[in-house]
């Protein structure tokens, strides 16, 4: 009697493939071939041992150890990680066929149609049932289910075999029974996966019954793949049983496809870790330059706000300084760092989209808004210390300029007064004649004159001494004290003239007393007491006071034309420097802006592909680096002209800190469109947009029409802050997130699922033999613990773990 097995597989899509198990190894005389069925016997019952052994149990006669049908329910348990009925376990004939039935009943099931094998002969041993109804579970669970290439089942099995052998010399794999005679095919499908345990360039092709005692050896000892077929019998033999072939290469399929599935499954945990660990990376450098950065503010603000002034124009001329130093050395390149802050923040944030991981949320206070925020105060103060230093300086050329002024009138008075006390103090008049006290008088009243009108040049002295009290010069007392001994002497001088004045007009009223008294003998000799008196008032007028200040004056003239001449050198050279610094400013102004409005307009109008656009943001770039040399020479001019104390200039509406400001924008703005075109390409890479879907996603963003209604539900999308502002990168984020092909949190917990067997746990050796050693202890650090019933010590929870990484729990 023919037996006939067909084999249904079933499709989503409604397909039927009808297998039919119906050619000339089924014909009734080839099942009595002795050798055949020696062959079945030993491959099917070690195939079955394979399995029951994880249940901890065997078979050693597969016609008698079947027979009451609970090894072989526990079999298709076993093997199909079902469930099955609850078996009988009678022992009469009828709780066997039960049983039995129950496996046939699970069989069909599959999809299985099982024609003319019953419950009975399997009860009764009948061998070839039994062996036909093993075949077709072998053909059910370990063939049925190969898919290679658009093949299945034997058809795939087949052609993975030619794959796999195809470049081994000597071999070639068109059947499952004399192709594999001698031997090589079976050690070129181990070579292929594992050189390592065949060299197969040693191998001789005629050595047949060697080579297949080497393959079977290998694959039970490395392989885990029990010896199910014996060499004797397969070279012995004309045409192999294809059956105990197929079977036997079904389970090299299975090791090396789970190995591969493992390796697959490895690769793509390696592939999410190392882009988690580069991205954990970049984090850390952000926090890391962040830190020293916000430090670096954190230490420069208060010096910036300090306003405690020096007391010289030489100690603020070197806080001057030390404030164009900070300018010129130290800020720059903290301003290049922010930049570069902000551009490693959004190239980590593009990153992180692109891999479906969370945004990163940096520590409190080290966000780029704070960073944003802790700049400004740095430049508010900046501004203010710079404004403060040039008042101060100001102050100080006034204080410098009044002590000087001070110095010069009160030298003068010292000069005019020294030994006035001492003439004052004369009692010259005590042996003079009348005619000689009426001269004294003229000339105390001569200089009574002139005292009065050194009376306007004291008080000018003390009231400059008096603006110095009050601008808080440095060496004020020194002036007080000297103003206090002009006052003094002041003071001397006026209470010495009123005395000599009284002693002069006291001592005419006793000299006119006696001149009454020698009237007579006086008009006597008259002639001579005139000539007397003439020669003694020519000798002893002001005449030659007079003539000494003028001499005096005349000296001075010539000094004073020589300090204006000074001057209008000074002013005329004050003038050469706001016009040399004018005509730079002028143009490096207007050039800076133009530069700004062209990297404006790259934004909207550039064409061509995103290297072309880079390639032309990169030009501006280079262009703008070079004009930097004009800004530094324009800094020098603006240093001569602090330093010359200028502080205004008509000819041009450009400060020094306007061009900072504008090259410092300039700077940060082209690196922040050259980062924006580096996101998208990063972004167009990772999601595959062409160059055309690129085009019309910058038209779309260009010209939405915030007008529509649609418009309020895209901003709830690729604004959900509500700042009110949309970068071109969250917008193609938006427009891409739904065909993004990228890992998922599901993918990577079936990857690590596989590398632990499909425990729910895995364990620190499974890590450390299957992954990378950095990646693997990476992975143990990280992991938490497996919470999970019957899990054993060390038991890792890498569900948890894997979420962990897209940010789908609080791990």
């Amino acid at each position: 009697m023919m037996t006939l097995v067909e084999t249904t597989v079933h499709y989503d899509n409604g397909y039927e493939d009808v297998y039919m198990m119906q050619e000339d190894e089924w014909d009734r005389d080839l099942l009595l071939d002795p050798a055949w069925e020696k062959q079945q016997r030993k491959t099917f019952t070690a195939w079955c041992n394979s399995h029951l052994r994880k249940a901890g149990t065997q078979i050693e006669n597969i016609e008698e150890d079947f027979r009451n049908g609970l090894k072989l329910m526990l079999l298709l348990e076993v093997i199909s990680g079902e469930r099955l009925p609850k078996p009988d376990r009678g022992k009469m004939r009828f709780h066997k066929i039960a049983n039995v039935n129950k496996a046939l009943d699970f069989i069909t099931s599959k999809g299985v149609k099982l024609v003319s094998i019953g419950a009975e002969e399997i009860v009764d041993g009948n061998v070839k049932m039994t062996l036909g109804m093993i075949w077709t579970i072998i053909l059910r669970f370990a063939i049925q289910d190969i898919s290679v290439e658009e093949t299945s089942a034997k058809e795939g099995l087949l052609l993975w075999c030619q794959r796999k052998t195809a470049p081994y010399r000597n071999v070639n794999v068109q059947n499952f029974h004399v192709s594999w005679k001698d031997g090589l095919a079976f050690c070129a499908l181990i070579h292929r996966h594992r050189p390592d345990l065949i060299d197969y360039s040693k191998l001789n092709k005629d050595d047949h019954l060697g080579n297949l005692n080497l393959a079977f050896d290998i694959a039970e000892k490395h392989l885990d793949i029990p010896k199910m077929l014996d060499a004797e019998d397969i070279i012995n033999t004309p045409k192999p049983d294809e059956r105990a072939i197929m079977t036997y290469v079904s389970c090299f399929y299975h090791a090396f496809a789970g190995a591969e599935q493992a390796e697959t499954a490895a690769n793509r945990i390696c592939k999410v870790l190392g882009v988690n660990q580069e991205n954990e990376k970049l984090m850390e450098e952000y926090e890391r330059l962040a830190s020293e950065l916000l430090e670096w503010i954190r230490r420069t603000t208060p010096w910036l706000e300090n306003r405690t002034p020096e007391k010289t124009m030489a100690e603020m001329q070197r806080k001057l300084e030390d404030f164009r130093d900070y300018r010129r050395m130290h800020k720059p390149p903290k301003v290049q760092e922010k930049c570069q802050l902000e551009i490693s923040f959004n190239t980590l944030q593009t990153k992180l989209r692109i891999s479906n991981r969370p945004s990163f949320m940096p520590s409190e206070g080290k966000m780029v808004s704070d960073i944003a925020s802790a700049w400004q105060g740095l430049e508010q103060a900046e501004k203010g210390y710079e404004e403060w230093l040039l008042t101060e300086i100001r102050r100080l050329e006034r204080l410098d300029h009044l002590a000087e002024k001070f110095r010069q009138k009160a030298t003068t008075h010292e000069t005019w007064a020294s030994g006035k006390e001492l003439i004052l103090s004369q009692k010259d008049y005590e042996t003079a004649t009348l005619t000689e006290i009426r001269a004294l008088l003229r000339k105390h009243e001569a200089f009574e004159s002139d005292l009065a009108a050194h009376q306007d040049r004291v008080e000018q002295i003390a009231a400059i001494a008096q603006e110095l009290n009050e601008l808080d010069y440095y060496d004020v007392a020194a002036v007080n004290r000297r103003c206090q001994s002009i006052c003094d002497l002041w003071d001397q001088l006026g209470t010495l003239t009123q005395k000599r004045r009284e002693a002069l007009e006291r001592t005419e009223k006793l000299l006119e007393t006696i001149d009454q008294l020698f009237l007579e003998f006086s008009k006597r000799s008259a002639p001579f007491n005139n000539w007397m008196e003439g020669a003694m008032e020519d000798l002893q007028d002001m005449f030659i006071v007079h003539a000494i200040e003028e001499v005096q004056v005349k000296k001075l003239v010539p000094q004073r034309d020589g300090a204006l001449q000074e001057e209008m050198a000074r002013q005329h050279a004050h003038e050469r420097l706001r016009r040399q610094f004018a005509a730079q400013a002028n143009l490096i102004g207007p050039w800076i802006q133009a530069r700004m409005e062209e990297i404006g307009r790259f934004s909207l109008e550039l064409g061509g592909t995103l290297e072309d656009q880079m390639t032309q943001l990169k030009q501006c770039e280079h262009v703008i680096v070079t004009y930097k040399p004009n800004v530094d020479k324009l800094e020098g001019d603006h240093q001569l002209i602090q330093e010359s104390l200028v502080f205004d200039n008509k000819h041009t509406n450009y400060t020094m800190e306007h061009i900072r400001v504008g090259w410092e924008l300039l700077l940060t703005t082209i690196a922040r469109t050259i980062n924006e075109i580096e996101t998208q390409i990063l972004t167009r890479d990772a999601k595959g947009i062409s160059q055309q879907q690129m085009s019309e996603f910058r038209s779309s963003f260009n010209h939405f029409d915030r007008g529509e209604v649609e418009f309020a539900r895209i901003m709830m999308l690729v604004d959900p802050s509500t700042t009110g502002m949309v970068s071109f990168q969250s917008f193609i984020d938006f427009m891409t997130r739904e065909t993004a092909d990228t890992d998922t949190a599901e993918q990577v917990v079936a990857s690590f699922r596989i590398l632990a067997t499909d425990k729910p746990y895995i364990l620190v050796d499974e890590l450390r033999r299957e992954l990378p050693p950095d990646q693997a202890e990476y992975c143990i650090m990280r992991m938490p613990p497996f919470k999970g019933p019957g899990a054993p010590p060390g038991a890792l929870d890498y569900t948890a773990f894997s979420t962990a990484l897209y940010g789908e729990s609080d791990l």
